[in-house]
């Protein structure tokens, strides 16, 4: 049976709907069964997504697409990071496409427009750190 996702900070358990870092230490562990991506979302629509950490500017996500699944091109304001955790994607950007297995990366510049799809199913780690806006915390 599936049990809720928790996390561990300093002495205490945090569950998965804590996301900020509020102690010095965050510690996630990933297994299949505790990336809770939503199947109902990921069936209708080809992608399904879980933010893991939301921490000021920065923001991790799992992310899935299924067989033929696709997150269309887009660009976001600051850097950007994706780690094939299972399966495979392509990532397209500057007219070039990269081709990503299980534990390979790419690394997005600020503002580079990019695509991602999977032909087979992948499951990927995206990392975005954004601008920071008027008055957040950082």
């Amino acid at each position: 049976m599936h049990q809720p996702f928790n996390a561990i900070r300093g002495d205490a358990i945090m569950s998965s709907m804590d996301r900020t870092i509020e102690g010095d230490v965050l510690v996630r562990h990933l297994t299949r069964d505790e990336l809770m991506i939503d199947s109902l979302l990921l069936a209708r629509s080809g992608r399904s997504g879980r933010t893991l950490v939301k921490e000021g500017s920065l923001r991790l996500t799992i992310m899935a697409l299924t067989a033929g699944g696709d997150m269309p091109a887009h660009s976001t304001d600051g850097p950007v990071t994706i780690h094939v955790l299972d399966g495979g994607i392509v990532v397209e950007a500057l007219g070039r496409e990269y081709p990503l297995g299980i534990g390979e990366l790419v690394a997005l510049a600020p503002g580079v427009q990019h695509s991602v799809r999977s032909a087979g199913g992948g499951v990927f780690l995206l990392t975005v750190v954004h601008e920071p806006s008027a008055g957040s915390r950082v």
